[in-house]
């Protein structure tokens, strides 16, 4: 199943951790988002990786 659609929902902590997982799909300022047209399914491991690692669990992505 492939990666639709990445969001981060309200609570982020902002630790950073899901830039360096992967940086071309997360932005981190004094809350993280999502970079607007980030190439989704060329990094679907890694946001993956950064859901599952984050502190705050607010990462959540959705699959065809």
């Amino acid at each position: 199943m492939a990666i639709k659609k990445v969001w981060i929902e309200e609570g982020c902590i902002a630790c950073g951790n899901c830039e360096s997982v992967a940086p071309k799909i997360f932005k981190v300022t004094d809350q993280s988002h999502v970079i607007e047209n980030a190439p989704i399914s060329e990094y679907e491991a890694q946001i993956k990786e950064a859901a599952e690692e984050c502190p705050a669990g607010v990462i959540k992505y959705e699959e065809d």
